[in-house]
């Protein structure tokens, strides 16, 4: 069998095709087929063509497509090492991170409204997990206000942020529309705009920012 496949290997290689191709064709790998056509010279022409070759546009796009896929992995290889430093997150763990959160992103003005706002629909899932989950926010109490372009779908968006927060349509504020102006084409990258968190009680802002000044003392000043 071998002997076979070398022989093949000899007789394309004799024509000019590059050992990829030879290999690819006869199902063998590159190693093999270096060592097989090793004493076949080819033709001026021939190594000509196949520098050519290594430059078209087609060779480019598919060095480029196997660079990207590589590197791909190399990250994913990194990603899913690390995902493995956190076994998981105890009711402790998702107050500190639902407060750190609220801290960095939350609202900061007033003295009785809880608001979080991101246009990111996993970072609102983990808030509304840690609303309902460690602040026992009653579902009644939960209001949504999506901020959007107005070249965008506004029910698109209103049915999307609710499947995503679970807070019924009908306790939602009116969407907010922002002129697209020249931003047209630069705003999709947020097709369903940002959406707004708000619980309306007082008792719950200030614990909120009691946990906060607490994370403060625990690491800042310790």
């Amino acid at each position: 069998m071998k002997n076979l496949e070398k022989q093949k290997a000899v007789a394309l290689r004799q024509k000019g095709e590059s050992v990829k191709h030879i290999a690819k064709t006869l199902g063998v790998s590159k190693g093999s087929v270096s060592l097989w056509v090793r004493n076949v010279e080819l033709t001026r022409k021939q190594i000509a063509k196949l520098k050519d070759n290594s430059h078209t546009t087609v060779s480019i796009e598919k060095r480029r497509v196997a660079r990207l896929k590589n590197e791909s992995q190399k990250r994913q290889f990194f990603i899913d090492r690390a995902k493995k430093d956190i076994k998981k997150i105890s009711r402790n763990d998702l107050m500190l991170i639902g407060t750190a959160l609220y801290w960095a992103e939350g609202r900061k003005r007033g003295k009785r409204i809880l608001g979080f706002s991101n246009s990111d629909p996993s970072m609102i899932k983990i808030m509304m997990k840690f609303f309902r989950t460690i602040c026992k926010v009653k579902e009644n109490r939960f209001r949504g206000h999506i901020h959007t372009h107005s070249h965008l779908n506004a029910k698109t968006a209103e049915k999307f942020w609710s499947e995503v927060s679970k807070i019924p349509l009908d306790q939602f504020h009116k969407t907010y529309f922002k002129p697209s102006k020249s931003s047209a084409g630069k705003m999709d990258g947020l097709p369903y705009g940002t959406f707004d968190i708000y619980v309306y009680d007082v008792a719950l802002f200030l614990k909120v920012q009691g946990w906060t000044e607490k994370i403060k003392e625990l690491i800042i000043r310790k």
